[in-house]
This record gives C-alpha cells, sequence and structure tokens, in this order.
C-alpha cells in the first residue's frame, strides 16, 4: 500500500464518517482544526479504514501526534500497515 492508496482511503473514509463530500486532501489539511473531527470521528474514521483497508489498531499505539495533519496521520497508516505485514 502506498500514500495514495492511503489518501483514496482516507478520503472516502471522511466522505462517510462526516456525511459530506471529502476529496482532494492534501498533506498539510490539519485533521482537527480544517476538518473539524472530534475524538469520535476519529474513531468512526480509524473503524472505516479498518473495514476498508484492514487497518489494525492497538490503542496503546494511538499518539496525537499522528493525528494531527493528512501527512502525519498517513505515515502513521503506513507505519502500522508495514508493523502488520512483519508481525
Amino acid at each position: 500500500m502506498d500514500r495514495q492508496n492511503v489518501l483514496t482511503a482516507l478520503e472516502k473514509a471522511l466522505t462517510d464518517v462526516l456525511e459530506r463530500p471529502v476529496t482532494g486532501l492534501t498533506g498539510d489539511v490539519k485533521l482537527f482544526d480544517d476538518l473539524h473531527l472530534d475524538s469520535t470521528t476519529m474513531l468512526e474514521m480509524l473503524m472505516a479504514l479498518e473495514d476498508s483497508i484492514g487497518l489494525v489498531v492497538d490503542p496503546e499505539d494511538l499518539d496525537a501526534d499522528d493525528f494531527v495533519s493528512v501527512d502525519t496521520f498517513t505515515d502513521f497508516v503506513l507505519a502500522s500497515r508495514l508493523g502488520q505485514v512483519t508481525a
């Protein structure tokens, strides 16, 4: 899985969770400030990504810094997926 695949899955998950079209995300988009996510919508987004791309997240691995922007979240997803492959 590459960055573009993660971005596409993220846009779909956010569209479903926020119930409005989310397209054209760039790395500098802030998840909480620009998209107005809160803790509930963030969890819903994680569950949607679990269903769509098989993302498995250990709650103890969650760090607020991973959810600052699209770039930091994409890095988190790619690192999590890499950990799943090597585990």
